[in-house]
């Protein structure tokens, strides 16, 4: 559905008065008044700070889906894993309280002000919360009616991150809040480049220092907190950011990257040349030290869907690095370690690569075990069997079963033929930010071969991160042609 009227992302004089006066606002600043003088008395000053610092952003979230938006895809290319300094009786990390924040406050603002604003499902809307209603049958129904809480805590974070679409939606409603949310992601996904290689620079016992340091904030402090290939601390380190594993991170920078190399051969382009250039370097450089094969082969193949479908030049573009990467691979023999790890991976010969046709194997087994409705979100029912699996697509089969399998695919299958419907009718601006939503999805679903963080409930911030970059597609769809 289409809005009557084009509204700012920041709400009007008269809607943010009339909020003010309703007993909502009165009740959340008595609530905060509240809390603020009980704290005190409890636990001391610091703790009033950080209240009214809470409160502060608590209000700019209020007043701004900006702001929510902002937070959100800062979180999940910065602070992914980042949590309240404290124990509640939950503890719920950044990304969820951005999420339900930018939920909590699109919908108080449909709410105030229906006479702008209208409810915007895409025409993918309900089915996706169909495929949701599936996901959660499958949690019930693999926990025997009572998943443990932890269980259940991931999933609620799974559900935010998938929600996170329609709430793209509802946020994006003009071009240029459409070009704000490309270029926020752009630069937070090369921020969070260049903090990988910041770290992977370090030399180990600094950057571990650094890492454990974030354990205040939910980080683990012991274990593999750097990570090695092969685990090997003697060998080549990979690079992480502050994403605790490198396949993820490597995921991250596929789908951003991906959508960065669309509008670098944009005619006009939501960045100034230069910067997307630096971006895209930074992007694929920190991608590269990840060695993540699965990350390097998702760019690989959303390059070349962006070269197939509109950028041809970009196929010499590519023939070019590859002859290069050649020449410094044969003759002077830069970046060895890193071939040797891609052939081995491709024939299957080294321990990462075995352990994967051990879960595949595994996974089958379950599938065809229970191959309706899966085994849930929890452990996996028979005491022979292993729950988990570096594949996307059959971690979606054993979890959800073949049905939640065939409604995945169905969900995106939909969502490609949508958007390229919608290319046709776009101008060139808008269509090559829809080629850039399509070519990160496509590098998503490329990884999600060899890696399963795309959907996976205890990597919420990844789950966010493709439901987010396919609801900035859709939303930029859904503008209106005058717009």
């Amino acid at each position: 559905m289409h809005q009557t009227r084009t509204q700012p992302a920041v709400w009007s004089d008269q809607a943010r008065q009339a909020f003010v006066r309703s007993p909502i606002a009165i009740g959340m600043l008595a609530v905060g008044i509240g809390g603020a003088v009980g704290a005190a008395a409890a636990f001391g000053p610091i703790y009033v700070a950080v209240g009214l610092l809470a409160l502060a952003v608590g209000y700019a979230f209020l007043i701004s889906t900006t702001v929510g938006l902002v937070s959100a895809f800062a979180i999940i290319t910065l602070l992914p894993f980042g949590t309240l300094p404290f124990k509640a009786i939950i503890t719920p990390n950044f990304l969820t309280l951005a999420l339900v924040a930018l939920l909590g406050v699109w919908v108080l603002r449909l709410l105030a002000r229906s006479d702008a604003y209208d409810l915007r499902l895409t025409p993918l809307g309900l089915p996706l919360l169909g495929f949701l209603g599936l996901t959660l049958f499958s949690l019930v129904l693999g926990a025997r009616g009572l998943p443990d809480s932890l269980t259940l805590h991931n999933y609620a974070k799974f559900v935010l991150g998938v929600l996170f679409y329609i709430s793209i939606v509802n946020v994006v409603r003009t071009r240029a809040e459409a070009r704000f949310a490309l270029q926020t992601l752009i630069i937070c996904g090369a921020l969070g480049a260049l903090l990988g290689l910041a770290l992977y620079a370090l030399n180990d016992t600094l950057a571990l220092r650094l890492l454990v340091s974030l354990g205040r904030i939910g980080y683990p402090t012991e274990g593999r907190v750097l990570r090695y290939v092969e685990d090997d601390v003697s060998g080549l380190e990979r690079a992480i950011g502050t994403s605790v594993d490198p396949n993820s991170f490597g995921g991250m920078l596929a789908l951003i990257g991906a959508l960065t190399a669309a509008q670098l051969f944009a005619q006009r382009p939501v960045l100034p040349r230069p910067v997307l250039i630096g971006a895209v370097g930074v992007l694929v450089v920190a991608l590269l030290l990840t060695f993540s094969r699965a990350a390097l082969f998702g760019i690989i193949i959303a390059t070349a869907y962006l070269a197939t479908l509109r950028y041809h030049r970009l196929w010499w573009v590519m023939i070019a690095v590859g002859t290069f990467a050649a020449i410094l691979l044969v003759v002077l023999g830069i970046g060895a370690d890193f071939a040797q790890r891609v052939v081995e991976g491709v024939q299957f010969q080294d321990q990462a690569q075995q352990m994967r046709l051990a879960e595949f194997q595994n996974a089958f087994n379950i599938i065809q075990r229970y191959p309706w409705f899966g085994i849930g979100f929890g452990q996996a029912p028979d005491i022979d069997l292993t729950a988990g699996v570096s594949n996307i697509y059959l971690a979606i089969a054993q979890r959800m079963g073949l049905l939640g399998l065939v409604a995945f695919l169905a969900l995106i299958t939909a969502w490609f033929v949508l958007s390229l419907r919608g290319l046709s009718r776009l101008n060139s601006e808008r269509s090559t930010w829809v080629l850039g939503a399509q070519s990160g999805l496509v590098a998503a679903l490329a990884v999600g071969m060899a890696d399963h963080y795309f959907f996976n409930i205890e990597f919420s911030h990844m789950v966010a991160l493709f439901w987010g970059c396919a609801g900035v597609g859709a939303a930029i769809i859904e503008l209106p042609d005058a717009n």
